[in-house]
């Protein structure tokens, strides 16, 4: 791009691709940070994740004018019958009731599990949608957004599991797989396969493990992919068993017990899935 001309032109040929785009930048220029805060006139950009994508004002509670200076009773009182009608016209409508719970929800559950910015933002679009397909009616909200959050985290393939939505949410997991699976067919999202080399990362990071012995693990789990004993079975209960086998092999052991409470799965399970991965490495690592 070249904005003192407006022109979009290609860095191989020269061609001039594009002239006379609009310049959607200010108008003014500033040098400093300080300028720039000064001279900007708008607030902060919007957002899905609120439930009138942040356009509306906000009026303080703190009953100051624009120079800090305390209102007199008069217009306290005033300010105060504004501030009520303002907030009852911010939510007017039995959707925007709906959006502000469910927004509120959002933030709740994205701040205990600890999910990006980016994520939030496409569990709010999935709601959203959800909502103007008329899939929310009957159903819990709570639910809905649990299940708009594992779908996002899933298409960005962030590692998180039904387990940890469930907990957090106060939603049993039953209840959030059906309303996920609902989601995925009404709303036609494409779901890449959940890997278990995903988990890796995270499991480590909670156990203590070494990036040597991740890694080790990562490799374990790539061998077994290309042999195919990984087809259909729980990828969480893979990484779990991957990260088992390393740290043994690194000296770095942890128990059965300690690594299925971090990847929420049963010791049985850990121990299955070490025995598929040890018998097809020949991998002479003792229980």
């Amino acid at each position: 791009m070249d904005p003192s001309r407006g022109e979009r032109i290609c860095q191989a040929c020269g061609l001039v691709v594009e002239e006379k785009s609009v310049d959607s930048g200010p108008e003014w220029r500033a040098f400093n940070s300080t300028e720039e805060k000064n001279r900007s006139r708008t607030g902060s950009p919007a957002t899905l994740t609120v439930h009138d994508k942040g356009l509306s004002t906000m009026i303080d509670w703190r009953d100051r004018d624009a120079h800090g200076n305390k209102l007199d009773p008069a217009m306290r009182a005033k300010i105060y019958r504004i501030r009520k009608w303002q907030i009852r016209t911010r939510v007017h409508s039995s959707i925007d009731r709906n959006l502000a719970h469910a927004m509120s929800e959002l933030d709740r559950l994205s701040s205990q599990l600890v999910i990006p910015r980016g994520v939030k933002e496409a569990a709010a679009m999935y709601y959203r949608k959800a909502i103007d397909k008329k899939l929310i009616r009957g159903r819990s909200i709570e639910a809905m957004v649990g299940a708009s959050i594992y779908a996002a985290c899933r298409s960005r393939k962030i590692p998180r599991t039904l387990d940890e939505i469930a907990k957090y949410s106060r939603i049993k997991k039953k209840e959030l797989g059906r309303c996920y699976r609902l989601i995925l067919r009404e709303l036609a999202i494409r779901i890449p396969l959940a890997s278990p080399v995903d988990f890796i990362t995270r499991f480590g990071a909670e156990l203590h493990v070494s990036g040597i012995a991740q890694r080790k693990a990562i490799d374990i789990l790539e061998s077994a992919r290309k042999g195919g004993i990984t087809i259909g079975k729980d990828p969480t209960g893979l990484a779990a068993a991957a990260l088992y086998i390393s740290t043994l092999k690194e000296g770095e052991r942890r128990t059965q017990r300690e690594i299925a409470e971090i990847a929420h799965v049963t010791e049985v399970t850990v121990r299955n899935r070490y025995k598929e991965l040890a018998e097809y490495l020949n991998i002479n690592v003792p229980l």
